[in-house]
């Protein structure tokens, strides 16, 4: 798998509390735009997301953005 496999073509936005999160990269997790463990097997990886507070965020979910997990409107070209 060369390529992730679009999950959604819009952006997730949502508040996220202080923590760590994992943004799937692979596009396959069932619990998008997180991961659940789907990648295991292919090339991707999840990225690891850490806020320090509360936030606003548009997490990508076609898995094309140039800003890694947040969105920047590619999903728009597709």
């Amino acid at each position: 798998m060369d390529k992730p496999q679009i999950a959604e073509k819009s952006p997730a936005v949502m508040d996220l509390e202080a923590g760590t999160y994992w943004w799937c990269a692979c596009g396959l997790s069932k619990k998008q735009p997180f991961c659940d463990g789907s990648h295991k097997g292919t090339d991707f990886s999840p990225v690891e997301l850490v806020f320090e507070e509360k936030k606003r965020v548009a997490l990508c979910q076609c898995k094309q953005s140039k800003k890694i997990a947040f969105c920047d409107g590619s999903h728009k070209n597709l």
